[in-house]
């Protein structure tokens, strides 16, 4: 590709990529509860859901997803849905733990993690309209599905660097909440954000037509 073209993408993207939102919440999340290394693993969840959109938004389907009401309207719905529920959850998991390490000895398992990131990644009608909307300035015409897929490539590594320095961001968190009011505001904090944004994927709109 253009070097200019990519001079301009990749700050641009990685602005995107270092945005707070849901996703990130819970790489920061999972970076105080279950380490950075956990974090990290789960986080290539996100990864593949984000894959699957970008393949699906570089054949045309993602530009019909953002332009069919009813289409949107499921995966919002169904996103909201699935970060509220995480949020209760978050909420009312730390009520029995006495410290941060023994947070991390009943921490959940690395698939659970990698599950969430998936579904909360697959769930944000908002990634759909990011491929659909800012990939385009930057695809080649001549070449659109090869520099459509270095555009994926690089969103992707993008990500996995943003999402990663989250996890760490909050492996100190979770150093620094030792005490057991601390360890249980951390879960309530990021329990209700939780619940705050998926009641704001509510309010999401498509593009109009």
């Amino acid at each position: 590709m253009n070097p200019h073209t990519l001079a301009l993408f990749i700050p641009a993207c990685f602005a995107l990529n270092l945005t707070f939102g849901p996703s990130n919440l819970l790489a920061l999340t999972n970076g105080a509860r279950a380490g950075v290394g956990a974090a990290v693993v789960a986080i290539f969840g996100r990864l593949v859901a984000y894959a699957i959109l970008i393949a699906i938004t570089g054949v045309g389907l993602g530009a019909l997803l953002a332009a069919s009401a009813h289409a949107f309207a499921i995966v919002k719905w169904g996103g909201a849905a699935y970060l509220i529920w995480l949020g209760v959850r978050m909420m009312r998991g730390g009520g029995a733990r006495t410290s941060i390490e023994a947070a991390m000895a009943t921490r959940p398992p690395t698939p659970q993690l990698f599950r969430q990131e998936f579904l909360v990644g697959i769930g944000n009608p908002k990634a759909i309209l990011i491929f659909t909307a800012f990939f385009p300035q930057f695809v080649e015409p001549g070449r659109y599905l090869a520099s459509f897929a270095v555009l994926g490539a690089l969103f992707l590594l993008l990500e996995l660097t943003a999402a990663a320095l989250y996890a760490l961001a909050g492996r100190h968190i979770g150093r620094m909440a030792s005490r057991t009011s601390a360890t249980q505001w951390l879960n309530r904090i990021s329990g209700a954000m939780m619940i705050a944004f998926g009641l704001l994927m509510l309010f999401a709109r498509r593009p109009a037509a």
